[in-house]
């Protein structure tokens, strides 16, 4: 079957799997509301469509929001009007719902209980469910997020504490979620049961802080504690933390694509160093998928630590033939005159002097669409490359994600209808490996893959996705919103 993409100038679709969101929070720190920001910063790679931070000052929320980055939303002015010891922060890629304003996180509520901010990382697979059971009560929603289920759940709860409800209504969705919620006097913290997304515990001396990714605690010089443990509730106030598990064990599967694409390197996730992940992918890469070649080369900057591995591994010298630049913006205006593969070269460069006559590696992270490994073929072949194999340290990606993060429809997945050498023909690489199911949990000591979910390279669920049709539904609510 010919893959659906064939035009080397096509515009240029997303051809990544998109990060999900990053979410912070500070408790018992008179800047809680600078060190949230500053851990923004440090987690903007899981979502770059928008940004807010709430903080909690006496009995008041202090709330600001914004669409953009963590720099264009926050100045100074801005930070000092976000008094208080406590606050949590949120960077957003939208995996359900639009890119507004309505739908950027925290959210902050007032009900019977008092005041409530909420951000979230995941998503639930029942809310689509939820969400109509709720209106049918005479709810109404003031986003299109998956989040805004969870507030009406907690406010219809009859649980005397905060934390109560909030483990009342958690009780009632499915999918993945790592929560960060704050009061006006605790701040509370939620993972999954199944520990799909990723949620670490730190501290700043008596200070306690909860993130995404550790990479956020190294900025502002909190100490790695720990994992937040899936199914665990953590309850942070004035006389310090409680832990408690309310919910049924479930079998741990937590996402795989947090090693390979979506965490940066510098971070430990599921208690690892995503960097010697990645390394060990690369490695495993190499065995299972050798060429004849003179140089290893990434792309960057993703494919790099696994590329290292494979060179290691091969005993190839590992160069930088691809050089990115760093600072193109998220549009960009293309010349009247159209450029062959213009939306690539903007931010990849391949070095002509290094390149010439060497058969080369390419190693990257994950082929989605296929459209830009298409492009990076041609760039390196066009640098004169005398041979272009391309090695990719993850199985071929066949399945949209349920569970947070923002995938194409299997139907644009070009590997869920072609076979291998089909994506090799459409790449035009004079060879083409994917790394094995198996060969991705050599990291593991067992090389075994339980505890981790891979549904999108092999089609198996752990978790039941009862909204059918959620993405057409979705977008009914955004039609009506408009």
């Amino acid at each position: 079957m010919e893959p659906r993409h064939t035009q080397d100038d096509a515009p240029l679709m997303p051809d990544r799997f998109h990060e999900e969101c990053g979410v912070v929070g500070v408790f018992g720190h008179p800047e809680a509301a600078n060190l949230v920001y500053l851990s923004l910063y440090a987690l903007q790679h899981r979502g770059q469509e928008s940004a807010g931070i709430v903080s909690a000052k006496d009995s008041v929320l202090i709330s600001h929001r914004g669409l953009g980055l963590v720099a264009d939303v926050f100045s100074e002015e801005i930070i000092r009007k976000l008094e208080g010891p406590a606050a949590i922060g949120h960077n957003r890629y939208s995996t359900s719902g639009q890119t507004l304003l309505k739908n950027t996180q925290p959210f902050v509520v007032e009900y019977a209980g008092g005041g409530l901010a909420v951000a979230h990382n995941g998503n639930l697979v029942n809310a689509v469910e939820l969400r109509g059971r709720l209106q049918e009560r005479g709810a109404i929603f003031q986003s299109t997020v998956d989040t805004e289920v969870l507030i009406h759940l907690i406010a219809a709860s009859p649980g005397k504490r905060v934390v109560d409800r909030i483990v009342d209504a958690l009780r009632e969705v499915r999918g993945a979620y790592s929560l960060v919620f704050l009061t006006p006097h605790e701040l509370i913290a939620v993972r999954d049961p199944n520990g799909f997304r990723p949620l670490v515990l730190g501290r700043i001396k008596d200070a306690v802080v909860v993130a995404s990714e550790s990479c956020a605690l190294d900025l502002i010089d909190a100490k790695y504690e720990r994992e937040v443990e899936p199914g665990e509730v953590l309850r942070v106030t004035a006389a310090g933390i409680e832990s408690f598990h309310p919910f049924p064990p479930a079998p741990p599967t937590r996402c795989i694509f947090e090693y390979i694409y979506f965490s940066r390197p510098d971070s430990r996730v599921y208690d690892r160093s995503v960097y010697e992940v990645r390394k060990q992918f690369g490695r495993q890469l190499a065995i299972e998928q050798p060429a004849d070649a003179d140089i290893v080369i990434p792309v960057p900057d993703s494919g790099m630590p696994a590329a290292l591995g494979y060179a290691e591994q091969a005993g190839l010298r590992f160069e930088m033939g691809l050089i990115r630049n760093h600072y193109v913006g998220r549009t960009f205006i293309e010349p009247q005159d159209a450029i062959r593969h213009f939306g690539v070269r903007v931010k990849l460069n391949a070095q002509a002097d290094l390149l010439r006559g060497k058969r080369v590696v390419v190693v990257d992270d994950s082929i989605v669409r296929g459209t830009t490994s298409r492009k990076i073929v041609h760039m390196v072949r066009n640098a004169g490359a005398r041979e272009v194999h391309m090695r990719i340290s993850s199985p071929p990606t066949i399945g949209s994600c349920f569970y947070g993060v923002d995938t194409p429809t299997p139907e644009e997945l070009i590997a869920s209808s072609n076979s291998v050498d089909a994506i090799r023909d459409f790449i035009t690489a004079d060879s083409l490996g994917f790394l094995s199911e198996s060969g991705m949990y050599s990291f593991l000591q067992s090389g075994q893959h339980n505890g981790f979910c891979a549904a999108c390279f092999t089609g198996r669920y752990p978790v039941p996705v009862t909204d059918q049709g959620r993405t057409h539904q979705l977008r009914l609510f955004e039609a009506r919103d408009r």
